[in-house]
Order: C-alpha cells, then structure tokens, then sequence
C-alpha cells in the first residue's frame, strides 16, 4: 500500500496568501478559514487524480463531512504565504479520512483531520468507488 506522507496519489501540497478579508481586526487569519483552506487542498488532491467533485456528484458520488477536527498552533497573517498540506489515509467502506497541516515555512500554525461519508443524491450512504482512494 502507498505511503500516503509521500505518494502523490494520496498527498497535496497547495500554497495559499492569507488575503485580507479572511483576517480579523488584528490581521490575524480568522479561525474559520481554515476549514475553507483545507477544503480547497482536498478537492485539488481529487482533481489531481483526474475526479473532478463536479464529476463525481453528477456521477451520483457526494461527500459530506462527517467529522473535523483543528488545532491552532500559532496564527497565520495577514499577507503570510502558507502551504496546506492534505494526505488521504486509505479507506475503505464509505468513509476517507484526510489530515492537514498548515505551515508558513518551517513552522507548523495548524493541524486538523477530516472523516468524509460517501452518499447518494438522497443522503443515504454508498460506498466509495474504488478508482477515488484505492
């Protein structure tokens, strides 16, 4: 099985500037973005295996996400060019399962998880085509 830290099937990295609408009074970026940051790296992470999210929900093929979790270690500003870090984990199932890391350089701002549930157009579960997170 690939080493979802290093196969590209499983892992992203996307590059981000914090802009000024997504920061508080303080410039500092607010702590609702994130998940808006992570979204963005999991659906590049989709695309780049060749499935478009528009593809797949008129496939019949949607995700929700059932679980997230973040953790702020220091703040990203205002004009900061970050990195957003995206693995898969292997799934299997209905669910995938990808972590996150936000990072300005070396340092590490932010950690988060995601536990996504494949549905149909009623919201009722499906599994996972098995060509998305072999």
């Amino acid at each position: 099985m690939p080493d979802p830290t290093t196969d590209p099937n499983r892992r992203i990295e996307i590059p981000v500037r914090v802009r000024y609408n997504e920061c508080d009074p303080m410039n500092v970026a607010h702590h609702s973005i994130y998940p808006v940051w992570f979204e963005i790296a999991r659906t590049d992470l989709l695309r780049r295996r060749g499935n478009a999210y528009r593809d797949l929900e008129a496939a019949g093929v949607m995700f929700v996400v059932a679980r997230m979790s973040l953790k702020y270690h220091k703040p990203a500003k205002y004009d900061d060019e970050l990195r957003i870090i995206c693995r898969a984990s292997p799934s299997a199932g209905v669910k995938v399962e990808h972590k996150y890391e936000v990072c300005r350089g070396d340092e590490l701002l932010a950690t988060g998880q995601t536990t996504l549930v494949c549905v149909d157009h009623e919201g009722m579960l499906k599994p996972i085509p098995g060509k998305l997170f072999p």
